[in-house]
């Protein structure tokens, strides 16, 4: 049996909407825009418009509330333009408005001789609109005697312009004295805005004849309009990629790791403050600068002059890398940015540019821009996490936990689970002397060498001394000989 055909669609004018609903509006039916005052409404009422002109359409804007000036003004405040949109300006300032007058919307052929309905009917008669954008709908219930009337003129409204071909959006304003639940039921689709704690979101929870992308997705409002960010879903994205792995150009350390991270795995680095993760997993994205790799690094803990200068004078050339193009740092604000728009910006960097290496330091910060907590955070780095490896990107997330030295702690975030790899720095106190360890804690795809080796950061980069096989008690904060006739030389 032959499916049945998709609907046709048009986009509504911002592309992260149109992959939520899976292409975009479909054409013909009406669709209701809710939100509080000051969410974007009237704004994604405005791209809906462009985005017909710009494509050879006709569109109209129906205006209840603000004159026609006043949205030309703002439209090009945001450089929308809708020099190519005909207005039918129905606000409390506009002509049509004289004292005295009754106003009707029920079906056109009952109230021919009404200004309101002639207007309306002499609009859509002239401009024959593909698009209509009525802002805001519920303007109308001050023109009616009550909610039972209100609903009958909305509905045959809708039913007027979409039988003369045209797609419309509407927007209303719900309050507890005037619910929008009636508009909600007569229209296709409804779209929601809303400011939440984590920031301004947007929600599809109606759009008939078709299926959506599921979830609550970030929205911000530009200086060039509405730009939406959809919850990234990481099972509808993958590609082919080698099964190997990456190295750190460190003996020793690749040695640790049977070679190296895999492509196409997440790696944790943990340890406390100031033991050398982030250093580490500098390092692996040096080691792919030299083979003409791009890797991306977001600093959500630490400033971009200290990060490039602290790695330089070990010899790691942050400079000289993001010249050549092989490394590109952001230095993020975690309070300024959504999950969904980090998630955004890394498929921008993997899709657009080819990024091999993910570096994010680390996940403390990055829950601040999650907003939420433990479960909230291991939700969206599973899911980044995951779409990274369908992508085949090395992932490596740097976790910070509290204990300086004693009792040891592989992650502080609860998120080992997410981790293929789980490598480990540890400060140790050995002999009245503060020193660092390095280990191994898991791996899933490889065999790894399980035993502890001295970490140290020198001017001339990473060093990595000898299995520590004549201590034991390193981890639990109490270091001790094992055999003082044993020494620590490699095997």
């Amino acid at each position: 049996m032959t499916p049945p055909a998709e609907p046709p669609r048009i986009s509504t004018g911002v592309d992260g909407l149109d992959s939520i609903l899976n292409g975009g509006l479909i054409t013909g039916r009406s669709y209701l825009v809710r939100g509080a005052p000051g969410t974007g409404k009237t704004i994604l009422g405005m791209h809906f418009l462009e985005e017909g002109i710009d494509n050879g359409e006709s569109a109209l804007f129906v205006n209840l509330e603000e004159s026609e000036s006043d949205v030309r003004s703002n439209a090009a405040s945001l450089g929308i333009d809708l020099s190519g949109v005909e207005f039918l300006d129905m606000s409390p300032n506009a002509s049509v408005f004289v004292e005295d007058q009754s106003y009707d919307i029920l079906a056109a052929s009952d109230v021919e001789k009404e200004p309101f309905i002639e207007s309306i009917t002499d609009a859509v008669s002239e401009y024959e609109p593909d698009r209509v954008f009525v802002d805001p709908i519920t303007q109308l219930r001050y023109l009616t005697p009550d909610t039972h009337h209100f609903r009958k003129q909305a509905i045959g409204f809708m039913e007027y312009l979409t039988a003369n071909g045209a797609t419309v959006m509407f927007t209303s304003q719900d309050t507890p004295d005037n619910p929008d639940d009636d508009l909600q039921f007569m229209s296709d689709g409804s779209i929601e805005l809303d400011t939440q704690e984590m920031g301004a979101v947007i929600d599809v929870p109606k759009f008939r004849g078709s299926d959506t992308v599921d979830g609550t997705h970030s929205i911000r409002i530009t200086d060039t309009g509405l730009v939406v960010f959809p919850e990234l879903q990481p099972l509808t994205h993958s590609r082919e990629f080698p099964n190997e792995s990456i190295p750190s150009g460190v003996p020793k350390i690749d040695k640790l790791l049977h070679g190296g991270l895999e492509r196409g795995t997440v790696s944790i680095i943990s340890g406390p403050t100031g033991v050398g993760k982030t250093t580490l997993g500098t390092q692996f994205i040096k080691e792919a600068a030299g083979r003409g790799e791009r890797s991306v690094l977001y600093l959500f803990e630490e400033s971009y002059s200290t990060f490039r200068e602290r790695n330089e004078s070990i010899g790691i050339p942050i400079s000289q890398m993001e010249e050549q193009g092989s490394l590109h740092v952001r230095e993020m604000e975690p309070l300024n940015l959504s999950p969904q728009e980090f998630a955004q910006q890394v498929r921008d960097e993997v899709e657009g540019h080819d990024t091999k290496i993910v570096m994010i330091d680390g996940i403390n910060g990055y829950q601040l821009a999650v907003q939420g907590g433990t479960d909230v955070l291991i939700r969206k780095l599973h899911a980044l996490g995951r779409y990274l490896k369908n992508m085949g990107v090395t992932v490596v997330f740097i976790d910070e936990h509290r204990n300086v030295t004693g009792e040891f702690t592989a992650t502080n975030s609860g998120v080992s689970y997410l981790a293929d790899n789980i490598v480990f720095l540890q400060h140790v106190e050995m002999n009245g002397k503060l020193q660092k360890v390095i280990g191994v804690l898991k791996k899933r795809t490889t065999q790894f060498e399980h035993q502890l080796r001295q970490f140290e950061i020198t001017e001339h980069g990473l060093k990595v001394g000898a299995p520590m096989t004549g201590t034991k008690g390193i981890l639990s904060g109490a270091p001790e000989s094992a055999d003082s006739n044993r020494n620590s030389n490699e095997r």
